[in-house]
């Protein structure tokens, strides 16, 4: 099962069908560097929730090869009282162009006894985009592949930059796409982003949103599976609220604390 780190990141995964021979590009409207985004994390063991640790994703204005770039970062941490069930640090990076092309990733992730690290890097040429992609297994064996693709591929972290700037008024409950997701190791072509509608989530600051409900499914012996349910603001800043992830052990949930630097208003405040 996939870490709580993809979970987060997922929670913005959408259409991503553009050709490489335009860079795979997008115009962002969604955010600005300096964007802080934190949560409080719950864990269910044995139908009780406990207080599981924290989570908090930044984005800020960077460089990458001497271009100026996004640097988005993830960070995930379980409490001490819950490393007794389930030890959970996951820290994840990620560069992209300022018009949204994902440059480079990695993820550095530690879920109960198993630790990996996996990093991809991007080359567009030629009206393709060739992916370097590493995995260092918890063996401590490394690694890398190459693939080569005329459709843009995208990385847990940079489809959720790009995702934030796609308008959804189109879209009806139970519309579907899919998507193509790297990490260190392969390319997830069956990916799925479901949607399920508008619904109202309070959070953990104590503020009320109008969200737009989604899952995140992976095609699994043939069926989907669900692996996280979210709700992002209804606005234009597509920010998670909330969020509802299915684990290997049990089942957790994220709420929103904070959020500093949007970009745009947040108009899905529910008086």
């Amino acid at each position: 099962m996939k870490h709580i780190g993809k979970w987060l990141v997922a929670a913005l995964l959408v259409l991503a069908s553009a050709h490489a021979s335009a860079q795979c590009t997008m115009e962002n409207t969604a955010f600005n560097g300096g964007e802080f985004l934190s949560y409080n994390l719950y864990y269910n063991w044995k139908f009780v929730w406990v207080k599981a640790g924290s989570a908090s994703l930044s984005t800020v204005e960077s460089t990458y090869k001497g271009k100026k770039a996004y640097r988005a970062s993830l960070t995930t941490r379980g409490s001490n009282k819950v490393d007794q069930f389930f030890v959970l640090r996951d820290t994840l990076l990620c560069y992209t162009s300022r018009e949204l092309a994902p440059l480079y990733f990695r993820k550095g992730a530690r879920e109960g006894d198993r630790y990996t690290v996996d990093e991809v890097w991007y080359d567009y040429k030629d009206g393709q985009v060739n992916l370097t992609q590493r995995r260092l297994n918890k063996d401590g064996k490394l690694k890398t592949i190459h693939n080569t693709s005329k459709m843009c591929i995208f990385d847990m972290i940079s489809i959720f930059l790009r995702a934030r700037s796609f308008n959804p008024k189109d879209w009806k409950k139970g519309y579907a796409m899919q998507i193509p997701i790297a990490d260190g190791n392969s390319i997830q072509h069956e990916a799925q982003l479901r949607y399920r509608g508008k619904s109202v989530v309070k959070a953990d600051n104590n503020k009320k949103y109008r969200c737009l409900e989604l899952s995140y499914m992976e095609l699994d012996d043939g069926k989907y599976k669900e692996i996280v349910r979210f709700y992002v603001t209804d606005d234009e800043n597509h920010i998670p609220v909330r969020l509802d992830m299915f684990l290997r052990i049990g089942s957790a949930k994220a709420f929103l604390t904070t959020m500093k630097g949007a970009r745009n208003n947040i108009t899905s405040v529910v008086k």
